[in-house]
């Protein structure tokens, strides 16, 4: 088996492909070792205690190391622990059942007006369709949170939680994306 290594936006974060499938469906942010307690390979790499967050894709992991964490010697720990994890088979949560998998998205927002709905689904499918793919690219991935009077709320996740260019994605990027296909958009503003 060979993992492959990919920089992201964000020079804290590495993104791994291994060749396979990670999640069945969903992706899955960990941004504490007490979160990954569901799952051993989260758990592993928090471990070597130079790791800040874990992140899973359809086919990535990636991995934030700690400030001040040189990337030359923890990215073979990071392998090494990525190979035993996948070459054993070994399950990504505990428990066998979902207890991993991020609620989707759509179950997370802030209450939108049900006049909204129309707007909405327009919004949910440009984030879908053509933000998602951009920001898995990058090792991450974004949230539908809510629309209100105007403004999206997002969150982002994996390498684009904490990047530095994050905020030029959103407003420059995400922004200009939705208010050119939906007018009613006046905003993005992260969540």
């Amino acid at each position: 088996m060979f993992i492959e290594t990919e920089t992201t936006p964000n020079p804290a974060t590495l993104k791994f492909l291994p060749g396979q499938q990670v999640m069945p469906s969903g992706t899955r942010d960990f941004a504490s070792p007490e979160e990954a307690d569901v799952s051993p390979l989260a758990q592993a790499l928090f471990d070597t205690g130079e790791v800040t967050g874990v992140f899973f894709g359809s086919d990535f992991v990636s991995v934030t190391a700690a400030p001040g964490v040189d990337w030359s010697a923890l990215k073979p720990q990071v392998v090494a622990i990525l190979l035993d994890h996948f070459v054993s088979q070994a399950p990504l949560f505990t428990g066998g059942d979902a207890s991993g998998i991020a609620v989707p998205a759509e179950d997370e927002n802030m209450g939108d007006d049900p006049a909204d709905a129309e707007i909405v689904a327009q919004i949910k499918d440009l984030i879908e369709t053509r933000v998602r793919p951009a920001v898995a690219g990058d090792g991450g991935d974004i949230r539908y949170r809510g629309f209100r009077d105007g403004v999206v709320y997002l969150t982002m996740q994996g390498a684009c939680s904490g990047c530095p260019s994050s905020t030029a994605t959103l407003k420059h990027g995400i922004e200009g994306l939705l208010k050119h296909y939906v007018p009613e958009v006046s905003e993005v503003r992260a969540a």
